[in-house]
């Protein structure tokens, strides 16, 4: 998990999303893991699976960057679900 923190792991693509009326950029590994974790897990409950996917993926990508594409497609996926997008 702290791997997955401070991951510097470029994502494929940049997620420019607004949070309570403030832009926020998620272009890395560690910046994805950790907007998933600081948003309450309230929020997430209604993506539960999307969420503990995406989490896994990035964790996963974190060790092998090799994975990012799927990490990727995991938070884009959750993103869109979300409305956040």
């Amino acid at each position: 998990m702290s791997e997955a923190l401070h991951s510097q792991t470029p994502l494929r693509a940049l997620f420019k999303i607004k949070l309570n009326g403030e832009p926020v950029t998620i272009a890395t590994v560690g910046q994805a893991y950790r907007f998933l974790n600081c948003v309450s897990p309230v929020e997430w409950m209604e993506f539960r699976s999307l969420h503990s996917d995406a989490r896994v993926a990035l964790e996963a990508a974190a060790g092998n960057a090799m994975l990012n594409i799927q990490a990727t497609a995991a938070l884009r996926v959750l993103f869109a679900r979300a409305k956040l997008l």
